[in-house]
């Protein structure tokens, strides 16, 4: 944990000193933190260089830790919950089911609401847990198909609330640019106000599934075990589904739709504390938002001065690596 949270540390001093716009050393950034507490380090940067860190850069490395906490735990929430190493924000509809939420928001709020914006991660919500519910009820009816219809049913799902974004998208050619940069995921936009926007999803979501590796774990040992163990498996369900959900939903409302990070990251942590749920959650929060800090800092650099999708970097990224784990489950299941 100690070293985990080191490394968050790195990437968000790296973060914030990635940019054309004023050269700013990771040394000088650590320097001007420091001056903001009351130790007497004096800042040793200008005004326009704090404006820049201020008001452009922190937000951003913040927003990333954040939108990479919630979609990392909520994908180690998921594999607990469903028992499903291949369970996923992005693969169980969670996160098609969130942006079709926000996305109907941005194209018609302003004609039906006064303060759209602030509506958005509660219509991200609602979307999510309607995509999971409609995955795990049809990987369920498909009776014993184990991981290979859960994650066929979230296929399914997925693309049919995508198409159903894209008949949105065709119906508001007026916000067509806005809606398409915001699906393929980034931080670029995102300030001060989206960080406090989101705060609030984000602190009950982390909380409830924090304090729910336990339950998981007794989940693991199969529901007659657990309720013997004096545990109700169904509530324990609904709350964390409830729970990954909202994270799910307050990331994309933010974000865009950036796929992998659900997967890669817990399967990772997973390979360095084992398989102890009360350990993966926060392991996977700490390195979630290092390794989505880190991407969106790739995503800045490969093509400078442009700027890569942040969704299509961790698609490349975790692509490979959903085959692999694929592979492993296929093979384990034989």
């Amino acid at each position: 944990m100690a070293i985990a949270a080191a490394g968050l540390a790195a990437a968000l001093i790296a973060g914030a000193a990635a940019g054309a716009a004023s050269s700013i050393g990771p040394a000088d950034i650590t320097r001007e933190l420091l001056s903001r507490l009351p130790l007497g380090v004096e800042s040793p940067l200008s005004d326009r260089q704090v404006a820049v860190l201020v008001e452009l850069r922190l937000p951003r490395v913040v927003l990333g830790a954040i939108v990479g906490a919630l979609l990392a735990t909520a994908g180690a929430a998921y594999q607990g919950v469903f028992r499903n190493p291949l369970a996923d924000p992005y693969l169980l509809g969670a996160a098609g089911g969130a942006g079709l939420g926000a996305t109907l928001v941005i194209a018609y709020g302003d004609q039906l609401f006064d303060a759209p914006r602030a509506l958005v991660p509660v219509a991200a919500f609602i979307g999510a847990l309607a995509g999971v519910a409609a995955a795990y009820s049809l990987g369920s009816a498909a009776g014993r198909g184990g991981t290979a219809a859960l994650v066929l049913a979230g296929v399914a799902v997925s693309s049919f609330l995508s198409a159903a974004q894209t008949l949105v998208q065709a119906t508001r050619t007026e916000e067509l640019q806005r809606i398409y940069s915001w699906v393929l995921g980034g931080l670029g936009r995102g300030g001060w106000d989206d960080v406090r926007s989101i705060a609030p999803y984000a602190a009950v979501s982390v909380v409830v599934l924090l304090a729910s590796g336990y339950l998981l774990d007794l989940l693991a040992l199969g529901d007659e075990k657990a309720q013997s163990l004096g545990l109700n498996a169904t509530a324990v369900r609904l709350v964390v589904i409830a729970a990954a959900s909202l994270a799910t939903a307050a990331a994309v409302s933010v974000s865009g739709l950036i796929g992998f990070v659900g997967i890669v990251v817990p399967h990772i942590v997973r390979r360095l504390v084992g398989s102890g749920y009360r350990l993966i959650l926060p392991m996977s929060l700490i390195t979630g938002a290092a390794f989505l800090v880190l991407v969106d800092i790739l995503a800045r650099t490969a093509i400078a001065p442009a700027e890569l999708p942040l969704g299509v970097v961790t698609a490349f990224l975790g692509a490979p690596f959903f085959l692999v784990i694929l592979r492993a489950t296929r093979h384990r299941s034989v």
